[in-house]
């Protein structure tokens, strides 16, 4: 293929790229490739493509290789297959570049921003700027954010805390961020507990703790996330005990996030609990329905997702976790491309009315607990519940029934109608998709549902 249509080809997969990833990873990742070679093998075609760094070529193969390949296979209508390599594009100078929103190339300051906060193993995209604040995380936000202002003075060590997927690693890699931002020569590193166990183990059996101690002792921020991993490891609290000391006391910066606060971390030796607590320990709630809405909202213009302000109630209403809300759009554009069609409302609620990968599980309850459950909570008899009357005070209830043994248990249709006083699967499914829209506009419910979950 001549170099000119190479260009124009390149540009014509890039150009579809970019309407289904946000402009923030399109900039930062796609924009630094080009094509190398295209060739015919039979009824193949093989692809090379050239990447500015390790680091882009890393996360292309790790992250969008299915999307690339799809594209390319898409615009030639013929299987490919794809190879990646670190190589400059030869261009000529004058020649057109694709121009980097957000590090645009020829800005040698920026590019190096980018280096420095990959081989800091901290990730760019999570900034301040796109982190949804409520109620339920404004204390751990303010704390990070006079930090990075302000390390080594400001709340040494920050130790955050709280459970899945409520954002400590996205506030960990934004103060890293900022602070690089500020100062491009400052010594930030992120790891976590079990990254520095390993380090130690490689270290000894290497007889190389020196070059350890040299990698961890002279920074200037150490960010450690899921620290409640080196409990009940001797040799890793003693090594993590002089690291810590030799980072503040050289007057640098720790942060710490653990799923629990350092009183209850088994197993945490006395003096590094009282180290973690002699600073500001900060808890994060999980999130709100209403910051849930927020993350629904940045996620999705991340995405280039267009969603009205129905269809993200009715999604947060449905899914507690922030960290499944991502999941869940990156699934919902999967099945809008899978069945060629827009992403609606309708879609969305057959969705979340399936129940699949949406609630934080209840594990070791069976179908008797829930039905138990939900007949105490509303102070109903069993056989009332699972009866014929259509009265609200009894109809209700059981429709929540039917909608946490679906979200909960991933039970069948069938089944479900089977347990709730044998009906038919398509009434299941009708009390299913009346809840999940209930959740986004009904507090009540919403209150209802959590107390049952609390009981379970």
């Amino acid at each position: 293929m001549a170099k000119a249509d190479k260009k124009s080809f390149w540009r014509d997969i890039l150009e579809s790229i970019k309407v289904t990833v946000s402009p923030a990873i399109f900039s930062t990742w796609f924009s630094q490739t080009h094509l190398v070679a295209l060739n015919e093998d039979g009824e193949k075609v093989v692809v090379e493509i050239g990447c500015n760094s390790s680091y882009v070529k890393a996360t292309l193969e790790s992250r969008y290789f299915g999307l690339i390949q799809d594209t390319i296979i898409a615009t030639l209508g013929k299987p490919c297959s794809l190879s990646f390599l670190v190589k400059q594009d030869s261009l000529k100078a004058g020649e057109e570049k694709l121009a980097a929103p957000l590090f645009e190339q020829g800005t040698s300051a920026e590019e190096e921003l980018l280096t420095k906060c990959l081989s800091s193993r901290i990730r760019p995209s999570f900034t301040f700027a796109n982190f949804a604040v409520s109620s339920s995380n404004q204390m751990a936000w303010a704390a990070a954010e006079a930090v990075s202002k302000s390390p080594g003075s400001a709340y040494n060590p920050l130790f955050l805390w709280g459970g899945v997927g409520v954002g400590k690693t996205h506030l960990m890699n934004a103060i890293g961020c900022s602070i690089l931002k500020t100062n491009l020569e400052a010594k930030v590193f992120l790891c976590t507990g079990e990254d520095f166990t390993n380090d130690i183990v490689e270290g000894i059996r290497n007889k190389t703790t020196k070059d350890f101690r040299n990698k961890y002792r002279k920074l200037g921020v150490l960010l450690v996330d899921d620290i409640q991993f080196i409990g009940g490891k001797d040799a890793v609290q003693e090594e993590f005990f002089h690291t810590f000391n030799a980072v503040t006391g050289a007057g640098g910066q720790v942060i710490l996030a653990s799923d629990r606060p350092p009183s209850e971390i088994s197993k945490l030796e006395e003096r590094l609990r009282s180290r973690f607590e002699a600073g500001l320990i900060v808890d994060i709630a999980p999130p709100d329905f209403e910051l849930r809405c927020a993350i629904l909202q940045i996620k999705a213009k991340e995405k280039g997702m267009a969603l009205a302000m129905d269809s993200i109630q009715l999604i947060a209403a449905n899914i507690e976790s922030a960290r499944k809300i991502e999941g869940f759009l990156t699934r919902l554009a999967s099945e809008a491309k899978l069945k060629n069609t827009e992403i609606t409302h309708e879609l969305i609620t057959s969705l979340v009315g399936k129940g699949e990968a949406l609630n934080t599980k209840i594990t070791r309850v069976n179908p008797n607990d829930f039905i138990a459950s939900v007949a105490q909570y509303y102070s109903l008899g069993k056989r009332a519940l699972l009866g014929d009357s259509r009265a609200r005070p009894v109809a209700r209830p059981r429709q929540i029934l039917m909608y946490l043994l679906r979200t909960q248990l991933q039970l069948p249709l069938e089944e479900i109608g089977r347990l709730v006083g044998d009906r038919d699967h398509t009434t299941v499914m009708h009390a299913v998709e009346k809840v999940s829209e209930l959740l986004s506009s009904d507090v009540q419910i919403r209150q209802d549902i959590l107390g049952i979950k609390n009981r379970l």
